[in-house]
């Protein structure tokens, strides 16, 4: 089945593409495709995350497993589109160059058969250009988790601990390191 995605830039500016690609493709080949389409260099790490129609983020897809050991997640390589998205679950978020935080909504259109002499993936439908830097992001707090102090810091001590003297009574060169 051909999957037809829009790929829109989370920004204030109408920056979007439409996008067809197989099913069966990887995340790792959507990627591909977003950063050529939208002419990211493509030298970032990014990676995709599951969302709720509210654009919450939910699990992670990454380019690369950063797991160090503990328990596998989830890589763009071995999680193909069909895997993640239909259309119970028609929405992802796409995160390009984690310093940048370029972010695209990415929601499926439709699914549909595939066309023949259609080479996939395309672009179909192109609006928009990038800005030169990604567009500012404003994180604020998830309501869910919100203090019931209404605002209220508790006092948890002085960060002054009266220790002042600790580096005036001692030298680095006391102790030769250098």
């Amino acid at each position: 089945m051909i999957y037809r995605f829009r790929a829109i830039l989370d920004a204030t500016q109408d920056v979007f593409r439409d996008i067809e690609i197989e099913g069966s493709a990887s995340l790792e080949d959507f990627h591909n495709v977003l950063t050529q389409s939208f002419q990211l260099p493509g030298d970032e790490m990014a990676s995709f995350y599951a969302s709720d129609e509210e654009w919450n983020q939910n699990e992670e897809f990454s380019l690369f497993d950063m797991s160090e050991g503990s328990s596998a997640s989830r890589t763009m390589a071995t999680t193909t589109i069909e895997e993640v998205v239909s259309k119970s679950q028609p929405q992802l978020i796409y995160i390009y160059d984690f310093l940048s935080m370029w972010t695209f909504l990415i929601e499926l259109a439709e699914v549909a058969g595939p066309q023949d002499a259609v080479v996939y993936p395309q672009v179909i439908f192109s609006i928009g250009e990038l800005p030169d830097s990604a567009p500012d992001k404003e994180f604020e707090a998830d309501p869910r988790f919100a203090d019931e102090t209404d605002g209220d810091e508790e006092y948890r001590g002085d960060i002054d601990d009266g220790d002042d003297d600790f580096y005036d009574e001692q030298t680095f060169d006391d102790y030769d390191l250098y």
